[in-house]
């Protein structure tokens, strides 16, 4: 890679690395404002996506140090609706994991025929993100829904 796909790699990276940051104080937030009956696996979840967030970051990081750049202490954007019923929670969980989704997108697209390394990260990711994205959309059906949601 040239130097300048380098700080364009890095930047990007920086930006996922806001990102996923930003899903893990979300999806902790949410865990603390789950209530009713099927409170207990939906915490456990968004606690899982926490976890996995913080793990998205860290590799984001870790590849921005790899390449020479200086991992980002920002945090992405953070959108505090005072909306908590778990639709709620997940509509804005399932517009927060598309958003995320393109970073990885336009790093692959950076990417191609440059490195292998991050064309592969990028790729991995993708794949995550695109499952985890399904999940949710899944959970917003009604039963019995086989049609993709839509708002």
């Amino acid at each position: 890679m040239t130097e300048n796909e380098k700080k364009t790699a890095i930047s990007i990276l920086n930006r996922i690395m806001e990102a996923e940051l930003a899903g893990v104080v979300r999806y902790t937030h949410y865990s603390l404002m789950v209530y009713g009956y099927n409170r207990i696996p939906i915490v456990s979840w968004l606690e899982g996506n926490a976890a996995e967030g913080l793990a998205h970051a860290r590799k984001a990081g870790e590849l921005v140090t790899l390449l020479g750049g200086h991992p980002s202490l920002q945090i992405g954007p953070l959108l505090e609706t005072a909306r908590h019923d778990i639709g709620d929670i997940l509509r804005e969980s399932l517009e927060h994991e598309k958003s995320t989704l393109g970073l990885y997108y336009e790093l692959l697209k950076a990417a191609a025929d440059k490195s292998v390394l991050l064309e592969e990260y990028s790729r991995e990711m993708i794949m995550l993100e695109e499952l985890h994205v399904d999940e949710v959309n899944k959970m917003l059906r009604k039963p019995g829904d086989v049609e993709a949601f839509h708002e």
